[in-house]
């Protein structure tokens, strides 16, 4: 029998089904989808209400055929329903679970208390209007530096994100390469126009206020959101100063909704199009361009992917409040690894194909580009991280983690970098803790020195490609490139050529 409040002649029924309708605000526990009440102890939608009601029955026994670490959302409830169950239990959900209305006063007070949050948390969202401060130009030197005082503002009263936010979408006029959000109806669309991006410029990315292939590296880098296309984001109220549970949480919510907010495709989206691969002619098509046309291609490809990373880094809790030439240094030593981890959710293990120019590609598409233990070592590291199985909300985190590295070089406040970055590890471990996948934690960190030498060896190929072409480099390279991965003494010398 269903586990809800039945109709009572009680005078104060009418009260209780008021107060129940408020609690709606607040999305299913275990999908993220409109919630409708209290069901079996926990707040979910009528959906995952039904899905458990019919697990219950002594008949029904259900299998994971992948680790019993499935995603649930609203998209992909339906697709594993084992993990789904086991979300409904860990959230709480049980036949025995005390109904609503017969609920204590201190767990109804509990509940709407969880309620007036979550509506505080909507209507400071709705009146964040301020644009994040623009990014200085990195400096290698120690030259005196003034303080700003937009750095370190005050705390703010209360958090701005909900811990199971509603998303919104981001205008579509990007590159596919770079993860920037769109709806569902939009994916095909830009299938289509991958197909004649031939006619196209360098950059699908344009309308959305930058041109990688053109822009100074100070004008990239101090891009607002609003230019980007982005929502208005508040930098100042998402930082918080120390690590409480709840504030873990929180910061493990924003840091979620700045990856997706940054990202193009959803998980089902990419779903949708995993057999969306180039034909043989188009494969030769790529493998017919000289070595310095297709470095130039991928170049601008790379660059378009860095500049959504800049806009993730901008939301990260705390980011914004690290001196002004740590945040660079940080970037510059620390996009292109954000952008490795990235490229796992674009990677299909079943064919070994990476999603690039609107459709998935294997290593051989990129055979001009003379790099193939790159390329290899790239697809190695995409399907070892896919073997993972990580979550959106666990690949959020971990990138974050990823950019926040204490030991970067040219910081000037190290220990500043180091307490951003611990607060962000404790998001990380509560993610895992709350997936009930600990064990990931270890995994994860063994995948940053491999992410390290990944780049590194990018370095060492460019510096090959740079000997060979110092003019495409100097010339047809876009700024942000070259100041991200060429050497303050690489640009001298190719500035003398």
């Amino acid at each position: 029998m269903e586990n809800d409040e039945p109709a009572s002649p009680d005078p104060n029924h009418d009260s209780t089904q008021s107060k129940r309708a408020q609690i709606e605000v607040i999305p299913c526990k275990i999908c993220g989808d409109k919630s409708s009440g209290v069901h079996y102890g926990v707040i979910t939608c009528e959906g995952c209400k039904g899905f458990f009601r019919r697990s219950q029955s002594s008949s029904v026994q259900y299998s994971c055929s992948r680790q019993s670490n499935c995603p649930i959302d609203r998209a992909s409830r339906n697709r594993c329903q084992s993990c789904r169950l086991k979300k409904c239990v860990a959230q709480g959900m049980s036949r025995d679970a005390v109904k609503f209305g017969r609920m204590s006063k201190r767990q109804r007070d509990s509940l709407f208390a969880e309620v007036e949050r979550h509506r505080q948390q909507q209507r400071l969202q709705a009146n964040s209007v301020q644009e994040p401060q623009p990014l200085p130009a990195y400096r290698t030197g120690k030259e005196p530096r003034e303080q700003s005082p937009h750095l370190i503002p005050p705390l703010p009263p209360a958090f701005p994100y909900s811990v199971e936010p509603e998303l919104q979408g981001c205008p579509p006029e990007v590159h596919p390469y770079l993860e920037c959000r769109i709806g569902e109806a939009q994916a095909h669309s830009l299938a289509y126009r991958g197909s004649h991006r031939r006619g196209e410029s360098n950059s699908l990315s344009a309308g959305r206020g930058f041109d990688s292939t053109r822009s100074t590296p100070e004008a990239i880098l101090n891009m607002s959101g609003s230019e980007m296309g982005f929502r208005p984001f508040d930098p100042e109220s998402s930082f918080f100063s120390y690590p409480t549970s709840l504030h873990i949480e929180e910061l493990s919510a924003s840091i979620v909704r700045s990856h997706r907010e940054t990202t193009q495709y959803r998980p089902e989206e990419l779903q949708a199009l995993r057999w969306k691969v180039f034909s043989r002619e188009e494969i030769h098509a790529y493998q017919s361009k000289s070595v310095d046309e297709m470095w130039q291609h991928c170049a601008v490809r790379l660059t378009d992917a860095v500049q959504y990373v800049v806009e993730f880094a901008k939301r990260i809790p705390g980011f914004r409040q690290l001196c002004q030439n740590d945040q660079i240094a940080l970037l510059k030593s620390g996009s292109m690894e954000v952008v490795l981890v990235r490229m796992s959710r674009m990677f299909n293990t079943e064919n070994n194909t990476v999603f690039f120019d609107c459709k998935f590609a294997g290593t051989e598409l990129f055979k001009s580009l003379a790099c193939g233990d790159l390329i290899a070592a790239l697809f190695d590291f995409a399907h070892n991280l896919c073997a993972l199985r990580l979550t959106e909300q666990q690949i959020a985190v971990f990138t974050a983690l990823v950019l926040l590295n204490a030991d970067r070089p040219c910081l000037e406040d190290r220990e500043r970098v180091q307490r951003v970055r611990r607060d962000v590890e404790l998001a990380l471990s509560h993610i895992l803790h709350r997936d009930n996948q600990e064990s990931l934690l270890h995994k994860l960190y063994q995948r940053v020195p491999v992410l390290k030498s990944l780049c590194a060896l990018h370095i060492e190929k460019l510096r090959w490609f740079r000997q060979l072409y110092p003019l495409t480099v100097h010339s047809l390279f876009p700024p942000l490139y070259k100041e991200l991965f060429v050497s303050d003494t690489d640009i001298q010398t190719l500035t003398t050529h």
